[in-house]
């Protein structure tokens, strides 16, 4: 681990210019891909909010390179696996007719963040085309992150984590645990995972239908065990900004660390 110390900003508002240098100090270099999940309350107070951070690492990363955020809709999903809050089950038939089809210009991520929510719609932001599991680029790779997710493999081989996975990418983490780092999904296809059935409304052929596909169940509730564990090994970069603490990860050593935890516990069980 490679710890620094930002200049103390707590009692002074974040900028722009200051968290480009902040940013920099951390480690995030023009040219890299870099996927980045983000808490904006947990910096303290910003001058513009979500714009400012992510015009920021759009100022740090440059257009030679490419940011990645997750752009998850969990709620285009079935109602009977809702469980915060969950339904009544005479509402499950209604849901699944009317619920308005995955659109990658209009459907809003849930849980993601401001910053992950405003970033989708930012000019020159791309999304890709998964009614749960999309993601939003910006930069020089981000029609190649986010074209072609397969349905069935959201996280997957396919998937625009293995995109960021086969460019080196790196992962930001701004206030948040490693129960956000999505990256952590793509190890998990090294384990033998129970596969379930999901459904979601897409637009398929100019219609909408209700669509059933077979999937993994993704399950992120060990995060943050295996982060611990990858942090007390392995080597990344972390940095107080403001009130956030801010970690610059290497996403191909990560995954890896993750395959072969859930390897691990593949074969023990």
């Amino acid at each position: 681990m490679s710890e620094m110390n930002a200049v103390d900003r707590v009692c002074l508002p974040h900028t722009i210019t200051s968290l480009i240098t902040d940013f920099r100090d951390l480690g995030v270099k023009e040219g890299m891909t870099l996927i980045v999940h983000s808490s904006l309350s947990s910096l303290g107070w910003v001058s513009g909010g979500a714009e400012a951070v992510i015009r920021a690492l759009m100022k740090v990363v440059g257009e030679s390179g490419t940011i990645v955020m997750p752009a998850q809709s969990a709620g285009n999903s079935d109602p009977a696996g809702w469980i915060n809050p969950p339904v009544p089950e005479s509402w499950w038939p209604i849901i699944r007719e009317s619920m308005p089809a995955f659109c990658k210009e209009t459907t809003p991520t849930r849980g993601m963040g401001a910053i992950a929510e405003l970033f989708r719609s930012f000019p020159g932001v791309e999304r890709s085309n998964h009614p749960m599991y999309s993601f939003a680029a910006w930069g020089k790779n981000r029609t190649y992150i986010t074209e072609s997710q397969p349905l069935a493999s959201g996280f997957g081989e396919e998937s625009p984590l293995a995109k960021i996975y086969q460019l080196n990418g790196k992962i930001l983490m701004i206030g948040v645990s490693h129960e956000s780092n999505t990256s952590l999904h793509l190890s998990e296809h090294a384990g033998s995972k129970l596969q379930v059935t999901k459904s979601a409304a897409i637009v398929e052929e100019g219609k909408r239908v209700w669509k059933t596909y077979r999937e993994i169940d993704y399950d992120s509730d060990r995060f943050d065990e295996i982060g611990f564990n990858f942090e007390s090994q392995k080597d990344y970069r972390v940095m107080r900004i403001g009130n956030a603490t801010c970690k610059l990860i290497d996403q191909r050593s990560l995954v890896d660390f993750g395959q072969r935890w859930f390897q691990e516990k593949s074969r023990k069980s």
